[in-house]
């Protein structure tokens, strides 16, 4: 971490602002060599830290442009480390141009996410931390926003460090014991041991199943939209997305693929799928996209089954047939589309005889003329399930602490096996250090260069 580093942290792009920022050994000295403060006796070398200070950024004599420069100084700062932010006019040639001037002074291009692991190595944050910055700067709802916002702030964090510090405190105890092995000496209290033991498993497994919930917040809900051709499959899709995603066409088989986008209902995000419409047909292409039908069918939580009021038939059997066993343990949801066709005396019709035999919530409504769609929005929300998420609530949302935290479950169950069956001292603590071990993963305690590497990589350059 000798190397000084710089990049571009705002989007790139042209806009009103841009920030770049540097940080490093010599990232003050750099930034000094370039900046021309408009008011004498203000250089960065001498300026204090967490100043703003106006002037201009030049090569030679000729102005690259008129900015503001904040600086932090070490340790108070980001990564930990001397910091310079420059906010320039937002011009990708002028972005350009003072990433040229930089990298000409000695500093080198940031990797993706080389901020924020350099603030982890400084000790400014722990890992699960450092992971909640790019869980922050990628959420799209209300929910996750929340939860990486906990995150990022320690709560996670502190909630794990708790009860490795209560292991800790009982394996060092039992390994003491070892000690005085040949004189029987009991310092750790095994029925308090059990106690302990007993509620970190209980944590540990509500934390665990937790992740159902989170990673549908973090990446979203799936909803399969599925159904006969020319039901209004891409007309639903484009009216929930408020954008004309999907071709709408007369003529059947239009969609051949699965299309897929995002939208946020009431904080939470769903990720709807509009499929290929299901049908008997001889085109191959249009066969195997109504296989890909099947496939997000599995694939979904909720599935949304859309038929058209004007061409209801026998036919609704052989659908069923194809789509109700695809949907065991999945939430159903019928739609009848193109009511503004039909009269009331036809509604009754399709209630009473064609109706009542499927198994799930039915819904009227034109997705054309966007009549009744706030009745699916809230049989969405209610199928999705998600509890309400107070910003205190431990909710796991990323995949490597829910195997982890698995990991650690097994460890502790093991612990308690041990203590009921009598096993002897060195094995339990063994199993105590094990648990530790999973625990320490998460918050960065017990890390490789592997782990991170593989964990900044995926963040953005400049963060």
């Amino acid at each position: 971490m000798n190397e000084t580093i710089c990049a571009l942290s705002t989007a790139p792009g042209t806009g009103g602002i841009a920030v770049i920022r540097v940080s490093g050994p010599e990232a003050i000295p750099v930034c000094d060599r370039l900046f021309f403060p408009r008011a004498a006796g203000k250089e960065l070398l001498s300026r204090p830290a967490g100043t703003v200070t106006h002037g201009s950024i030049r090569r030679g004599n000729e102005w690259i442009d008129e900015v503001m420069v904040s600086l932090f100084r070490a340790p108070r700062s980001f990564t930990g480390e001397d910091t310079v932010e420059i906010m320039c006019h937002g011009s990708a040639y002028i972005q350009q141009q003072l990433m040229q001037l930089l990298i000409g002074e000695g500093c080198r291009l940031a990797l993706p996410g080389e901020f924020t692991r350099r603030a982890f190595l400084n000790g400014k944050m722990d890992l699960s931390q450092a992971e909640a910055v790019a869980d922050l700067i990628a959420s799209a709802s209300v929910a996750s926003h929340r939860l990486a916002m906990h995150q990022m702030r320690g709560g996670f964090s502190r909630e794990l460090h708790r009860l490795r510090s209560q292991l800790l405190d009982f394996t060092s105890l039992i390994e003491l014991e070892l000690d005085f092995g040949e004189e029987e000496v009991e310092f750790a209290n095994r029925a308090q041991l059990t106690r302990l033991v007993s509620a970190i498993r209980n944590h540990l497994l509500r934390l665990v199943q937790s992740f159902d919930v989170g990673n549908a917040i973090k990446n979203g809900i799936p909803v399969a939209i599925v159904g006969e051709t020319n039901v209004g499959k891409s007309t639903l899709l484009n009216h929930l997305l408020n954008e004309e995603k999907a071709i709408v066409s007369e003529t059947h088989g239009t969609t051949r693929d699965a299309i897929e986008d995002v939208i946020s209902l009431k904080g939470i995000s769903f990720r709807f799928i509009d499929t290929a419409g299901i049908r008997d047909t001889d085109s191959e292409i249009e066969m195997l996209g109504i296989e890909r039908t099947y496939r997000k069918i599995q694939q979904a939580a909720i599935v949304i089954w859309m038929m058209d009021a004007t061409r209801f038939s026998e036919k609704i059997e052989n659908i069923a047939e194809k789509i109700i066993p695809k949907t065991r343990n999945k939430q159903l949801i019928i739609v009848i589309n193109k009511t503004d066709r039909i009269s009331a005396e036809e509604k009754q019709v399709l209630d009473e005889e064609f109706l009542p035999q499927l198994p799930a919530r039915r819904i009227y409504l034109s997705a054309k003329y966007r009549h009744n769609t706030e009745a699916l929005e809230a049989a969405l929300l209610e199928a999705a399930g998600l509890p309400e998420i107070g910003g205190d609530d431990l909710v796991v949302t990323n995949v490597r602490h829910y195997e982890a935290l698995s990991n650690a479950l097994e460890s502790i169950k093991r612990v308690e096996e041990g203590l009921q069956n009598g096993l002897s001292a060195d094995l339990v603590a063994q199993d105590i250090r094990e648990c530790m071990h999973h625990l320490g993963v998460i918050t960065g305690e017990i890390s490789t260069d592997e782990i991170l590497g593989n964990i900044f990589k995926h963040f953005c350059i400049g963060k």
